[in-house]
């Protein structure tokens, strides 16, 4: 069983936190209706840098979350979700940096949904000439802030092998996909993406509105 973690802070995209969690979820129910005897296949978490997991996290609009990790006591990812939104919060948070980096170092996968890029970035996670995306409206910004990214505007997502960037909020759904192929096969994304009645864009180019 492959640990799922998804970071959660105050100013989190909702869509950004839940399109990966409803695809590592629903990949796992299918998985169990092919295979009802197997073990489950992901385990999908939600951490975030609170006292205790009784505090909650407001998403962006003010969706509240409660995290089911503090940032001290998270066990190990296998794959480490970050997400996007107003990263400022956690941008300044030396322990949240800290953490990515540490759980990145021992992840199999970690990925980026949106400005979460950006984390990654300040974490250490991703530079030194990776290639990597973002929101479209936040391209301009990121090359500026992290100007030894590659920093590509159009893909859904950018897979480096350990490290995976996606572009804007909808665009975390269809990397996510992604990584369950990547992880438990085509047959399975594919089964995961029409369980969710989801049209899975597959790199497409993304033009700004």
């Amino acid at each position: 069983m492959s640990k799922v973690l998804i970071l959660a802070f105050d100013g989190v995209e909702a869509l950004d936190f839940a399109g990966p969690f409803e695809v590592f979820t629903t990949a796992t129910r299918m998985h169990q209706r092919l295979h009802p005897d197997a073990a489950p296949l992901f385990s999908v978490a939600s951490v975030a840098d609170v006292a205790d997991t009784g505090q909650a996290v407001a998403a962006r609009a003010g969706l509240r979350l409660l995290p089911d990790h503090t940032l001290a006591q998270s066990p190990p990812a296998d794959v480490l979700i970050v997400p996007g939104g107003v990263v400022d919060t956690p941008m300044a948070s030396s322990a949240t940096l800290a953490w990515i980096a540490r759980q990145a170092g021992a992840a199999r996968i970690t990925a980026s949904v949106c400005t979460g890029a950006f984390l990654l970035a300040a974490a250490g996670v991703a530079g030194d000439g990776d290639i990597v995306t973002t929101h479209w409206e936040d391209v301009a910004d990121l090359r500026r802030q992290f100007p030894a990214l590659q920093v590509q505007q159009g893909p859904r997502w950018v897979d480096n092998g350990r490290v995976v960037t996606s572009a804007g909020i909808s665009a975390g759904i269809d990397m996510s996909l992604h990584l369950v192929e990547r992880l438990a096969g085509r047959a399975l994304a594919e089964r995961t993406a029409r369980q969710m009645d989801f049209e899975w864009t597959e790199n497409e180019t993304q033009e700004p509105a």
